[in-house]
């Protein structure tokens, strides 16, 4: 049995970001070329009780101004059912759009891979323990035990700046690299959908 799991499609900087229609959990059609003209974060967590998935939702939630104050629009993206994000992440009300992906379509357009010992690393104990600590407390697991988060920046053109594929399950794109990036993106025109 493999250790994990490598996904043949990954994504790399300068390469088309595969265009996609899904419906946000508050049932909001969403279509990533109707971005087109703004910067994007596509965010990809592992389930919805994920004790560090949802910490770091907490981390975006707090950042979450300061983006789209510059023009950033966020879908974050669960490998679960739309009553299990309700449930879990749901309750933090985050401003961006959740969106339900329990088929696992997105995670594979976009090359999200698994890893077993992705889940195992010492930093992972830590940063799950540190959740825990601050009342995230997993719940029911419906998603793939194994998924690595993965979170991917695209720029007004379509086109993926930055494919980060985490090794561990607790690893995401930092935010002060986010900052970095949108402060060399142009400024968004007013009016654009988010």
């Amino acid at each position: 049995m493999s250790k994990s799991h490598p996904t043949p499609n990954r994504l790399e900087p300068g390469q088309s970001a595969p265009d996609f229609e899904i419906h946000a959990l508050d049932g909001r059609p969403l279509r990533l070329s109707a971005c087109r003209g703004r910067p994007v974060l596509l965010s990809f967590f592992r389930y919805a009780s994920c004790p560090m998935c949802n910490l770091r939702v907490r981390d975006l939630i707090a950042a979450h101004e300061r983006f789209t104050a510059r023009g950033l629009v966020h879908w974050a993206v669960f490998e679960s059912t739309p009553e299990n994000i309700a449930r879990y992440v749901g309750r933090q009300a985050p401003p961006f759009a959740l969106v339900p992906d329990a088929t696992g379509r997105l995670y594979r357009l976009y090359g999200v891979e698994r890893s077993l010992l992705g889940t195992v690393a010492p930093s992972v104990i830590r940063h799950a323990a540190q959740a825990m600590g601050q009342g995230m407390l997993p719940g029911r697991v419906d998603g793939k035990t194994d998924r690595m988060p993965a979170d991917f920046l695209i720029d007004a053109h379509g086109q993926v700046s930055r494919a980060f594929y985490a090794a561990t399950a607790d690893a995401h794109l930092p935010l002060a690299e986010i900052d970095a990036w949108l402060s060399d993106q142009p400024a968004a025109p007013a009016g654009l959908a988010a």
